[in-house]
């Protein structure tokens, strides 16, 4: 049988968080990471792993809290459900997606949703597996669709009118970035520097409190890429993919 750990205040320090795991340049990725999940644990925020030394885990909280511009009532949200390497195909992320399915009935919600994409994308979950599980689209805007598991009619949730417009008035490489993902604090200084030798001008806007993750100008997870006033894509970019995607 799988064992399974959920983080919270008395064992997040000695845990690890899956992600970057053994990687000193992300270190401090990790530690904020840490930190914001340590804010949201009084909001119901949910970090499930299994105990084992991998990428395994599913991190979800309620929709009302979750730092995503997405509205509903009373609904968990998924931000992530992620197995890889040796871990795949032994029934690990039918397990803890059960387990949220499970905890979100328990605790009364009126369903559970997640954000997926019309076609493969990196760090959004893939839609036939939820499909599978009974989930449905309920919005969508570009190649972005909203997953959702009613457990009764009185609400669904959507997107919220501000992450429609997918634009924004600067026509400097814009990006839009949060500590929900341990990978980006040291993107964020690679790339800052990469601008600086070449000097060119990139904005970066760190998404630090639930208003302003409610009120993005685009379908948002934890790094989104703006060019010429144009949404370009949710990849997290280094120099290199920083490059490739500009040429």
């Amino acid at each position: 049988m799988n064992e399974y750990i959920n983080l919270t205040l008395e064992n997040i320090d000695e845990e690890h968080i899956c992600c970057a795991i053994g990687d000193p340049k992300h270190q401090n990725g990790v530690d904020m990471k840490k930190e914001w999940i340590r804010s949201k644990l009084k909001d119901g925020h949910v970090f499930r792993k299994l105990n084992a030394r991998g990428k395994i885990f599913i991190e979800y909280e309620p929709i009302e809290t979750a730092w995503v511009p997405i509205s509903g009532k009373n609904y968990e949200y998924i931000y992530c459900l992620w197995v890889a390497g040796s871990f795949k195909g032994k029934g690990i992320a039918k397990e803890l997606l059960e387990y949220a399915i499970n905890d979100s009935k328990e605790k009364d919600m009126n369903g559970i949703c997640t954000l997926t994409s019309k076609k493969k994308k990196p760090f959004i979950g893939e839609k036939k597996f939820f499909e599978h599980y009974g989930f449905k689209v309920v919005d969508s805007t570009q190649d972005y669709e909203l997953l959702a598991l009613k457990f009764d009619n009185n609400d669904t949730p959507k997107f919220n009118d501000s992450a429609r417009s997918m634009r924004i008035d600067s026509e400097d490489f814009t990006i839009y970035y949060s500590n929900e993902c341990p990978y980006v604090e040291y993107e964020v200084k690679e790339l800052t520097k990469y601008a600086k030798e070449k000097n060119i001008n990139i904005n970066f806007i760190k998404i630090d409190s639930l208003e302003k993750a409610k009120n993005t100008p685009c379908i948002f997870n934890n790094w989104a890429n703006f060019y010429k006033g144009e949404f370009v894509s949710n990849t997290i970019l280094n120099a290199n993919s920083f490059e490739k995607l500009i040429k």
